[in-house]
C-alpha cells in the first residue's frame, strides 16, 4: 500500500496534474489516503510527485 498525502496546492497547476490528483483521491492540502501499490497509482503518483508525500506502508 502507498500512503499519498497532498502537500501543495493546485492553484495555478495545469489541468492534467489536477486530475491526477483527483483521481488519486485528494481532496486538499494534508488529505491523506491509502491505495493499492500498482503500476496505475504509481504513475499518477509520478506525474504529480512535486504536490505530494508518498510512503509505503505494510498492511
Amino acid at each position: 500500500m502507498l500512503r499519498v498525502t497532498q502537500k501543495k496546492s493546485l492553484i495555478g497547476r495545469t489541468q492534467r496534474q489536477r486530475q491526477c490528483v483527483k483521481a488519486l483521491g485528494l481532496r486538499r492540502i494534508g488529505h491523506t489516503v491509502d491505495l493499492p501499490n500498482n503500476p496505475s497509482t504509481r504513475g499518477l503518483v509520478f506525474k504529480v510527485q512535486h504536490l505530494v508525500d508518498v510512503e509505503v506502508v505494510e498492511d
